[in-house]
């Protein structure tokens, strides 16, 4: 079949994981498409499984939020959209190939043979405009209106579907649709099927992961490390906040946020540990929308992209260093703080605190550092 290996240089393949993985990321579970397979994302073991197959142009498109951690994996990924439909048209704006060949990361899956099915039928009947794989449904359907619809009418799609690229734009364009084929056949075009599988399951919920044990490697054991510090001077009159915790007294920190210096330093550790850049290039001090906000929020949104892309925490470890305010009364007010903030036990939080001295800034009780160190591995969805 030399002319199907010719032939994929007419295509470009898009992944699409933009999804918010709403369904799925229950039980503190990542979005499905982070879900580590050895140490790479699921996404990216799709990749590298369809450039095994010979495909050499690859899209792939994530969510505008990780699209810079992403490019660690792989360059060629983009900005998805709000919905599957607008995912594909920003990926098209980038496709110069006669074909494109769309799949779901959630259908973690793909058969070889289904797909070289898939692009014969294309290269020998260039009349159609969309290929799809369809299978029969097993089980009894049930309609909203009370009615039971003969199951033996009804097919479901799967992915990859193949389609003319230019006919699909322009059938995309004309709505939303929740596939390629749908889309095509909405606009006019012509359709045709080929017998899908079983094992094209999409990963939707928690239960589904049984399937992926069966299919690929377990997450690596592989553990990392972050640091953080962080340094605020005082200032009078404002209220004092640190690692979560209001402190009683006359000064707060002087800052452009809130000032939590505890919080802030475990939002670089955080991102230090997967290299995810620092605090100041997610949320800069020239941002006027940050401007006196609760360190809180950002350490909950930072937690969240950390374990949204994979990552469990095992251990956080602070040290405080100040002359004032006297942090021992509140440390175990903190621990409960950090420990709620970070959605990890109490047992998993250690705080430490210490003078200087008399010495240096903060023995002249001009200001505090907080010093973080926390570790992390991968998710362990296998178990």
């Amino acid at each position: 079949m030399d002319y199907i290996t010719h032939f994929k240089k007419e295509i470009t393949l898009i992944l699409l994981s933009a999804g918010d993985s709403m369904r799925f990321s229950q039980k503190r579970l990542p979005k499905k498409q982070w879900l580590r397979i050895g140490s790479d994302p699921l996404w990216k073991y799709l990749v590298d499984f369809f450039r095994g197959l010979g495909f050499e142009q690859i899209i792939v498109t994530t969510s505008k939020e990780e699209v810079f951690y992403a490019k660690n994996f792989y360059e060629n990924v983009i900005e998805g959209g709000e919905t599957r439909t607008q995912s594909i048209l920003h990926a098209l704006q980038n496709v110069q190939t006669k074909y494109v060949l769309i799949h779901d990361v959630a259908r973690f899956n793909p058969q070889k043979e289904i797909i070289d099915v898939l692009l014969e039928m294309a290269y020998k009947h260039q009349e159609y405009s969309c290929i799809a794989p369809k299978i029969r449904i097993a089980d009894t359907i049930y309609h909203t209106n009370g009615s039971y619809p003969p199951r033996e009418e009804y097919y479901a799609i799967q992915t990859p579907q193949l389609s003319k690229t230019n006919l699909l734009k322009s059938a995309l364009e004309c709505g939303e649709f929740s596939d390629e084929s749908s889309a095509m056949s909405a606009y006019g075009e012509s359709i045709a099927f080929v017998r899908g599988s079983t094992l094209l399951h999409k990963l939707t919920i928690p239960d589904d992961l049984f399937l992926l044990k069966n299919v690929v490697i377990p997450p690596s054991d592989e553990i990392f490390i972050g640091g953080g510090v962080d340094i605020h001077g005082f200032e009078e009159g404002k209220k004092m906040v640190l690692c979560g915790v209001e402190i009683s007294g006359p000064i707060g920190f002087r800052a452009h946020s809130d000032g939590d210096v505890g919080l802030h330093s475990i939002i670089d550790a955080l991102l230090g540990a997967i290299g995810a850049g620092d605090i100041g290039e997610w949320f800069p001090d020239t941002d006027c929308g940050f401007a006196n906000i609760d360190s809180k929020i950002l350490l909950q949104k930072v937690n969240h992209f950390v374990k949204g892309v994979g990552y469990e925490i095992i251990n956080l470890d602070l040290t405080i260093m100040a002359q004032t305010p006297k942090v021992s009364p509140y440390k175990n007010q903190m621990r409960e703080s950090l420990a709620r903030l970070l959605e990890i036990f109490p047992r998993q939080v250690n705080i430490k605190a210490t003078t200087g001295e008399n010495l240096g800034f903060i023995g002249r009780k001009e200001g505090v550092c907080v010093l973080s160190h926390v570790s992390l591995r991968f998710k362990r969805w296998n178990q």
